[in-house]
């Protein structure tokens, strides 16, 4: 569970910061610019989380109309979540290894929490990329696309739950994670190579 929460709540307060430093204080008003698990813990989520391992947080609102640039920087909100999920997963690698260097005996339990906050992380940061409405990496895409298929792309929201359903129930979501998450440890070796 700590693992789990740390994941949900830095992925949220990361968008939420980020929309306020570019100018939309919608996050704000709503009381979602804290590291508080509570102003970000969706109950329904968390209940499905326990009950089929899937589970959501509670999305943070934006106006794109408060942005100076809108497109640019919706991309860059929408990226923040997964990109704070990765700096997570990589600075927690990192204090595990220093831990470990320094001769340090963590406990069994302890060693788990660290395991799964990197885990954790690592998958927020690429489920929540695939560009299905309404993760984050639709966000991106819809951005980029042309205004036509941005639009039929977002018309696919009202069916993003069965699809999602569908990824989870078959071997469809693993071919997606197990790569990216094999490049992504490759990433971390190869930035703490130098050091450890």
């Amino acid at each position: 569970m700590p693992g789990l929460i740390i994941a949900m709540v830095i992925h949220e307060y990361a968008h939420a910061r980020v929309a306020v430093w570019l100018g939309d204080f919608t996050p704000r008003m709503m009381g979602r610019l804290t590291l508080n698990p509570m102003a970000h813990i969706d109950p329904i989520g968390m209940v499905m989380l326990f009950l089929v391992h899937f589970g959501w947080a509670k999305p943070v609102m934006i106006n794109p109309n408060n942005f100076k640039k809108p497109q640019r920087d919706d991309i860059l909100v929408s990226l923040a979540g997964p990109g704070a999920n990765l700096v997570t997963a990589f600075l927690a690698l990192v204090a595990l290894l220093i831990y470990s260097r320094m001769g340090g005996n963590m406990t069994t339990g302890v060693y788990l929490v660290f395991q799964l906050i990197i885990e954790y992380n690592i998958g927020f940061a690429i489920f929540n990329m695939i560009p299905l409405p309404p993760l984050d990496g639709s966000h991106v895409l819809m951005q980029l696309l042309p205004r036509d298929l941005a639009y039929k792309l977002a018309g696919l929201e009202r069916y993003s739950f069965l699809i999602l359903i569908v990824l989870l129930m078959t071997p469809v979501l693993g071919m997606i994670l197990v790569p990216f998450r094999t490049l992504i440890w490759h990433i971390f070796s190869l930035l703490l190579s130098p050091f450890f």
